[in-house]
């Protein structure tokens, strides 16, 4: 039996889950970030699994067999901050990375606690060259 991915895109509705974010700034916040990841990928948001707000995808397959979707890029309100989906392998992330504000990079993550915080051209930036990576690693994608 094959390992099954979690997260899959479903027919949630985005603004609704943004709506339950709790606290208000962050509610704001997700609202800030849904355009941003919107008006620089061109993708609509769907929800991935509960929380996750993603933006196109791609199918990756692994030499160990292992395949499924992904989004390109997407972003989710954690209760303690955000976690920004974004390419990991992409060659110039780091020193874009740098040029973001202040974040924690996880190993798939990009972590903030709010908009404030960053350079919004950067992050767009990086969503860019993320989108850019990924369909050119995987150019059977959307």
């Amino acid at each position: 039996m094959g390992y099954e991915l979690k997260t899959k895109q479903t027919d949630n509705s985005v603004i609704a889950f943004i709506e339950a974010v709790e606290n208000q700034k962050k509610r704001e916040d997700a609202y800030k970030l849904l355009e941003i990841f919107s008006e620089t990928t061109g993708y609509d948001a769907k929800m991935w699994g509960t929380s996750i707000i993603g933006f196109g995808s791609y199918h990756y397959r692994y030499a160990t067999g292992h395949e499924g979707d992904a989004p390109l890029v997407g972003f989710s309100p954690r209760k303690t901050n955000f976690s920004l989906y974004l390419a990991t392998g992409e060659p110039g992330r780091e020193e874009r990375l740098q040029k973001l504000g202040k974040h924690k990079a996880g190993k798939a993550c990009v972590y903030i606690n709010k908009i404030a915080d960053i350079n919004e051209d950067s992050l767009k930036q990086l969503i860019r060259e993320s989108v850019t990576f990924l369909l050119e690693m995987y150019p059977n994608s959307e």
